[in-house]
């Protein structure tokens, strides 16, 4: 088991996010903006309360 610390990352990793860019954080963000994206879209709220709005209206011989 090492003792070394995994929060810092070796001198090489610095000079490959300068020349290549950094790709994990890259990916991270796409990722979020991914998650927000399907939210969105998979968010009925708005559907399902005009819905029972609907519903509400409707007649009723039975209330």
């Amino acid at each position: 088991m090492s003792n070394a610390k995994t929060t810092e990352h070796p001198p090489i990793y610095g000079r490959l996010i300068e020349e290549r860019g950094d790709a994990p954080a890259e990916a991270r963000e796409a990722a979020q903006q991914v998650q927000r994206q399907a939210a969105v879209a998979l968010d009925w709220s708005d559907i399902k309360l005009s819905q029972q709005k609907r519903e509400s209206r409707t007649f009723s011989a039975f209330s």
